[in-house]
């Protein structure tokens, strides 16, 4: 009796498979360690020691501070290896403040490769985070778009497709428009319009499939984006190529020149020098934070989002929530749409959108269905795009397919390496049955 209870005592001995455990923090420390190691030996090999990369930060390049190239890289270098040591360690007390070590080092990871890239010559940083809030506009609001559906309780992947649809539409009436006569500024202001309401009547035909009938949202999101394809692709061909479409863009807001506020410098240039769209991205960023979580109506929908049948026996409509909302998220989708047409490219080409929309889901997720989150997200995925550009600007060696990959493959490892398990409302997807 006594030699069995001490053996029920006593735990057996773990494998050393048991004893290893492989983390998130343990992943990234090695890849700093690596990173970091490689720097260390290539840098001083391949670049003299005297060089310096100038970073200018205006637009004309007249205005900045020369970089000692390598000291700055050894620098970057060390840190890395140092964060990955630390993450090394099996010291739980060291874990928050390597996380945050780990995080930086990430951060310093751009400047890095923008200084050894350009070595010898200069860089200009306005130029590069101008085109990274430039190339984040859609992919923030698209990440917006299905923030106010999902919080609702409707998974939203038909994004990609409402934003091709409102890209389309927008252009077309923009395009029959200007060919009736109607001077451009008018036109395009009727094209933005339109390509919101294509966006909302593509979000109500989900809407229909899903909250209405049922069906599997993921199922409905796919038949619109397939949808989208088909039908702009027709548009494009039977009436934009015959159509006499100028590409004329949308334009800055004239006050900002009255004012004075989009001068060349850092922010003149980075914020006052944005068109119509980019600034209506910023104010439905705030604005989607303010309405979710100061007001009722926001209330409510995250109630409806996360237990619709506690919601219902409050006397909140959680059909109409959930209507309302995807109607709203297609509408900003279409919003988002007009960039790639009315605000920057003043031309339609098939499935233009590229993927943007998926994207943006990531950014959302990346944020916990959180508005500034997903725009921190947003910012993180137009930056890597922004970087691939520079990239081939820069010249260099590296094919431009592999360049154009870069955002894609950022959404890979940062759904996969840094989020970890993310939390969506817990309704989300659910179809909704009153009892």
């Amino acid at each position: 009796m006594t030699t069995s209870s001490a053996t029920a005592g006593v735990s057996a001995p773990q494998s050393w498979r048991e004893s290893i455990k492989i983390t998130r923090l343990t992943v990234f420390a090695v890849l700093f360690i690596l990173v970091g190691a490689w720097v260390l030996i290539a840098a001083p090999q391949n670049i003299a020691a005297d060089a310096t990369t100038l970073l200018t930060f205006n637009r004309s390049g007249t205005e900045g501070f020369s970089v000692p190239t390598v000291g700055f890289a050894v620098v970057v270098a060390l840190s890395y290896v140092a964060s990955g040591v630390a993450g090394l360690l099996p010291l739980p007390s060291l874990k928050r403040a390597t996380f945050w070590w780990m995080v930086v080092n990430g951060m310093l990871l751009i400047p890095l490769i923008l200084v050894i890239i350009a070595a010898g010559g200069r860089t200009n940083i306005t130029v590069m985070v101008q085109e990274s809030l430039r190339l984040a506009t859609p992919i923030i609001m698209g990440a917006m778009a299905g923030l106010w559906a999902e919080r609702s309780g409707v998974t939203n992947i038909a994004i990609e497709g409402m934003m091709l649809t409102g890209a389309c539409m927008g252009f077309v009436a923009y395009s029959l428009l200007n060919a009736g006569g109607m001077r451009p500024p008018e036109a395009q202001l009727l094209g933005v319009i339109i390509a919101v309401l294509a966006g909302g009547v593509m979000a109500a035909l989900h809407a229909w499939l899903s909250i209405t009938f049922k069906t599997n949202q993921i199922v409905s999101g796919t038949v619109i984006n397939i949808l989208a394809i088909g039908l702009t692709s027709y548009l494009r061909r039977e009436v934009l190529i015959s159509s006499e479409a100028t590409r004329s863009t949308l334009s800055s807001p004239a006050f900002l020149t009255d004012l004075g506020l989009n001068t060349d410098t850092f922010f003149g240039n980075v914020i006052f020098s944005g068109k119509p769209i980019f600034f209506g991205m910023i104010l439905l960023v705030i604005a989607t934070h303010i309405i979710m979580y100061y007001t009722r109506w926001g209330l409510r929908t995250r109630a409806v989002g996360e237990n619709p049948h506690a919601a219902d026996t409050l006397g909140i409509n959680v059909i109409r929530n959930r209507w309302t909302n995807v109607i709203i998220s297609g509408m900003i989708a279409g919003l988002a749409g007009a960039w790639f047409t009315l605000e920057t490219t003043g031309a339609f080409d098939d499935n233009m959108t590229a993927g943007k929309g998926f994207i943006a889901l990531a950014a959302m997720i990346f944020g916990n269905w959180t508005p500034f989150g997903a725009a921190a997200g947003g910012l993180l995925f137009g930056f890597s795009e922004a970087l691939g550009q520079r990239f081939q600007f820069l010249g260099v060696p590296i094919p431009a397919q592999f360049l154009q990959m870069v955002p894609y493959f950022v959404t890979i490892v940062v759904l996969a390496g840094l989020i970890g398990r993310a939390t969506p409302p817990k309704a989300d997807g659910v179809p909704y049955e009153k009892e």
